[in-house]
C-alpha cells in the first residue's frame, strides 16, 4: 500500500497485490507545497480478442482506528497496513498495550480508568521484580547510620571508604544498585504508553473526570491563574511553565516517593536526586494528561509497596 498520512488520519492506495507494481512518491514544486502517491504496474495486459483484462484498486480515507486497520489487513492481506500509526520503537509493547486498554475500557466505560487498572496490572507483573528491588533498598536505608559511619571514619581515604562500604553490602547482602531496577522497567512501559495516549485516535477527546476533558492533550489548568479560578488567559507562556494540577500532583508524588529511597552516599548524585521532582514536574506538563495521571498513580502505589517493605524490613532488624 502506499498513501499520506498525519497523527489521526490516513489516505491509501491499496493495489491488487496479484501484479506487480511500481510506487513512487513526488514532491511537486510550486506556490504552495503539494505532493503525490502513486504506483503504476510494471506490466503491461493484453487484451485478447472477445476477452477481458479486469483490474482492481482500493483506497482507504478515514480514520486510523486500530481495530478498523488491522481487520482490513486480515481481510485483505495487507501487509503492515497498521504500521500507518506510529507505534514507535516499543511496537511490540505499544500495540498489546492499547489492546488490553482498549478492552479494560469496554469493561470500565472510561478510557482514564482503563490506564489506572492496567497500571495496576503493569504492577502486578513487575511485583516479584520491584518486591526484590525495594527489599533492597529498604535495606540500604537500615544501613544509612553505618553508611554515614563509614564515610566519617574513612573521610581522607577515598580508596577505604569504597572498600568498606563494598564489605559491609557483602555482609549484609544489599545491591546497591538495585534502586535503579523500578526505574529502568518503567521506561519502556512510559515510552509505549505515551505512543497509546499519543498517536491513536481513539485517545483523542476521550474525557476523565474534572477538568481532563481530552486524556491525549496536556492538563489544561495552570498554577499561574489559580488552575482557572482567575479568568485571564496563559498563552503567551511556553507550555513547559504551564504547570497544571496533575502534572504538579505528580511531582509530589515523586517527591514522596523519593524520601522512602535512602540517601545516595554520593553528594552530587544526592542533589541530582532532589531536583528530579522538578525537572520531572516541568517535563510532563507538556505531555498527555493521561500519561501523567498514570505516572501520579505509579508512584502512589509504588510508595505504598515501599512503605509496606519498609515496615516489615525494620520488624524483622
Amino acid at each position: 500500500w502506499i498513501g499520506f498520512t498525519d497523527k489521526y488520519w490516513l489516505a491509501a492506495l491499496l493495489p491488487d497485490r496479484s501484479t506487480k507494481m511500481n510506487f513512487a512518491f513526488k514532491a511537486l514544486a510550486g506556490p504552495s507545497d503539494r505532493y503525490q502517491v502513486d504506483y503504476i504496474a510494471s506490466e503491461v495486459s493484453i487484451l485478447p480478442p472477445g476477452g477481458v483484462v479486469s483490474s482492481q484498486t482500493r483506497l482507504f480515507a478515514g480514520a486510523k482506528k486500530v481495530t478498523l486497520l488491522d481487520g482490513y489487513a486480515d481481510e485483505l492481506g495487507i501487509a503492515n497496513f497498521d504500521l500507518a500509526i506510529d507505534f514507535g520503537w516499543f511496537y511490540f509493547l505499544t500495540k498489546p498495550f492499547f489492546y488490553a486498554i482498549n478492552w479494560l475500557n469496554s469493561l470500565l466505560g472510561n478510557f482514564g480508568l482503563a490506564v489506572l487498572a492496567f497500571t495496576i496490572v503493569v504492577k502486578l507483573v513487575f511485583f516479584p521484580l520491584a518486591n526484590k528491588s525495594y527489599r533492597s533498598m529498604g535495606k540500604m536505608r537500615v544501613l544509612s547510620p553505618k553508611i554515614q559511619e563509614i564515610r566519617e571514619r574513612h573521610a581522607d581515604d577515598r580508596m577505604a571508604m569504597n572498600q568498606a562500604m563494598m564489605a559491609l553490602y557483602k555482609e549484609e547482602k544489599v545491591n546497591p544498585a538495585a534502586g535503579c531496577l523500578p526505574v529502568l522497567l518503567q521506561i519502556p512501559v512510559f515510552f509505549a504508553l505515551y505512543k497509546v495516549l499519543f498517536v491513536t485516535i481513539e485517545m483523542r477527546h476521550a474525557p476523565f473526570f474534572g477538568w481532563i476533558t481530552d486524556l491525549s492533550a496536556p492538563d489544561p489548568t495552570s498554577v499561574f491563574n489559580l488552575f482557572g479560578l482567575m479568568p485571564f488567559s496563559l498563552d503567551f507562556l511556553p507550555p513547559f511553565l504551564q504547570l497544571g494540577a496533575w502534572p504538579i500532583m505528580m511531582g509530589l508524588s515523586m517527591w514522596l516517593q523519593m524520601r522512602l529511597n535512602p540517601t545516595p552516599p554520593d553528594p552530587v548524585q544526592a542533589r541530582i536526586f532532589q531536583f528530579m521532582p522538578i525537572i520531572f514536574t516541568f517535563l510532563l506538563a507538556t505531555f498527555p494528561a493521561g500519561l501523567v495521571i498514570y505516572w501520579t498513580w505509579n508512584n502512589m502505589l509504588s510508595m505504598a509497596q515501599q512503605w509496606y517493605i519498609l515496615r516489615s524490613i525494620q520488624k524483622e532488624s
